[in-house]
């Protein structure tokens, strides 16, 4: 076996681990680049960015993940949402992949997740690809070399792309599988090389862990002004709404681009780095973003370039829609190096309103706040997902149903506690449709979410005049300096008023209906900001 630094007491064997090929433990960012290819699992890039494809799954598969029923979780789990694995199920499953892996190399990366050290969970990443050791290491955090030593991992997370599980046999719904088991702390990923597959797991175990320790875990990115750490902003946001473009201001300090926590100590980022969509990516909108698509070792994944000139294409989506690049946080000129920031003063929820019913910014009082974050309403935009093509308008409660274990009012209670003990401002921010629906109307422009942004995070949109949205309640800018004032209403900007009307009565009927399963678990307050 080849070792970085590593216990020997604490090696794969003493995890049952046994019978591997070659184990490469803890291997920095250019020995993981050269493993990956001399491997052949990727083409080197300009500037020394690794090009990789990810095969057939280019987005998560969340229909493929579950979660082990055992008694120590039956009554916390949100079962509704998390598919459920017999334990038996879970075993096999773990001793077939054990058998798998026998003969084969592979990469460990010890890391932990949390910046802030009263809430850090270390995790052990074993992965068939070099390549995904890399992605690991930029992801999740890295320890100092010398804490490798005593390094114990609460979770380990074994990846393989070359195992395909068997539904009948394993309890699970197809080839592909991600299975968590909170009992044995162990995650089992097979048949995808996903990269965000593991990203998405550690992702999962603190949306369950942290809530119990009284910290609100948030799907979201966040900022402080330069010099102020105390004035953070946090972005909630499925992927698609911004959250990485949006956070990446330079004239704000990055503290990470989309998962982070909010305990008594302030705003922490999870990972080490960011995951941004690179579709369209524009050198003069996302610079810095831009740029790290040609720094070494960012892993660029499913975009299309030239053979010969290893040029990449940023508009050809015949991969998929959904390509990506990973890169460390210090990528980034005005990434924070300690990823921790003061409380939130501003909460800002993203939605993608492919209805184009929304306006492009609106203040929420407390309550409107936690009736919108449990709605969570946007578009799954295309490629995030196995399947998703066009914009499909959906509610992720929370806005990332998919990673949340426990019931929504669990995260939704702790955001209202979080915001009624800080005082922070709340707004709801469409970067969605504006003039129509998705097919009619145009994305709203960037330029003007930038510059409601920045109104709203230094305080001169509290100035200006507000209307009362008719449809939803919430309030609404009447007119804001660098901002064109149609487009503050959003039934102005269609041709047709009486078909926005129509429109906007649709999505407030799904908005009813959906938020229906809440109303048993929320005060009084929340009830009444509830909308038609």
């Amino acid at each position: 076996m080849t070792d970085g630094r590593v216990n020997p007491s604490q090696r794969l064997e003493h995890q049952g681990i046994s019978g591997l090929g070659n184990v490469y433990y803890n291997m920095i960012e250019p020995k993981l680049v050269e493993e990956t290819i001399r491997r052949g699992e990727a083409r080197l890039g300009r500037g020394g960015a690794v090009l990789v494809t990810t095969g057939a799954h280019t987005g998560r598969s969340p229909k493929d993940k579950f979660v082990v029923r055992t008694p120590s979780v039956e009554d916390t789990i949100w079962w509704e949402n998390n598919a459920p694995m017999a334990p038996d199920a879970f075993d096999r499953l773990h001793r077939d992949m054990l058998d798998h892996m026998k003969g084969r190399d592979y990469f460990v990366q010890d890391l932990y997740a949390g910046a802030d050290p009263e809430h850090r969970l270390d995790v052990r990443v074993v992965t068939e690809l070099a390549w995904h050791g890399l992605f690991s290491r930029h992801l999740l955090r890295r320890p100092a070399r010398e804490e490798l030593d005593d390094f114990i991992p609460e979770f380990t997370i074994i990846n393989c792309p070359g195992f395909k599980a068997d539904p009948a046999r394993h309890g699970c719904r197809s080839e592909t599988v991600i299975a968590i088991n909170f009992d044995r702390k162990l995650i089992l990923i097979g048949n995808t090389a996903y990269a965000g597959e593991i990203k998405k797991s550690v992702f999962t175990l603190l949306n369950y862990i942290l809530p119990g320790k009284g910290v609100m875990s948030m799907h979201c990115s966040a900022n402080h002004a330069i010099g102020d750490p105390d004035d953070v902003a946090v972005f909630f946001g499925l992927s698609g709404t911004g959250k990485t473009t949006l956070s990446a201001d330079p004239s704000r300090i990055l503290i990470g681009d989309d998962e982070h926590g909010w305990s008594e100590n302030g705003t922490f980022n999870f990972e080490g780095g960011c995951y941004a969509k690179t579709i369209n990516l524009n050198p003069e909108a996302e610079p810095e973003i831009y740029a790290t698509t040609t720094r070494f070792a960012t892993v660029v994944e499913n975009m299309v370039y030239d053979p010969e000139t290893l040029e990449l294409d940023f508009e050809d989506n015949s991969i998929t829609d959904n390509m990506r690049c990973a890169y460390p946080l210090d990528y980034i000129s005005n990434a924070s190096p300690t990823a921790r920031g003061g409380q939130p003063r501003n909460v800002i929820m993203l939605t993608c309103d492919a209805y184009g019913v929304l306006p492009p910014i609106a203040r929420l009082t407390p309550a409107q706040a936690m009736y919108h974050f449990l709605s969570g309403f946007t578009s799954k935009t295309p490629g995030t997902e196995v399947g998703v093509t066009e914009p499909i308008p959906t509610f992720s409660t929370c806005f990332g149903a998919p990673f949340m274990p426990r019931r929504p009012e669990v995260y939704g209670k702790l955001l209202q506690q979080k915001i009624a003990a800080t005082g922070a401002s709340c707004w709801l921010v469409n970067t969605g449709w504006t003039g129509g629906a998705y097919g009619t109307g145009r994305r709203m422009p960037i330029k003007a979410t930038r510059a409601l942004l920045s109104a709203a995070l230094d305080g001169s949109l509290n100035g200006v005049a507000f209307r009362r949205d008719p449809n939803f309640g919430f309030e609404v800018p009447v007119s804001v300096p660098g901002v064109e004032d149609a487009l503050l209403d959003p039934r102005g900007t269609w041709a047709d008023p009486v078909a926005y009307d129509a429109q906007a009565q649709k999505l407030v009927r799904m908005f009813a209906d959906n938020f229906a399963q809440y109303v048993d678990h929320i005060d009084e307050e929340v009830r009444a900001a509830a909308i038609g």
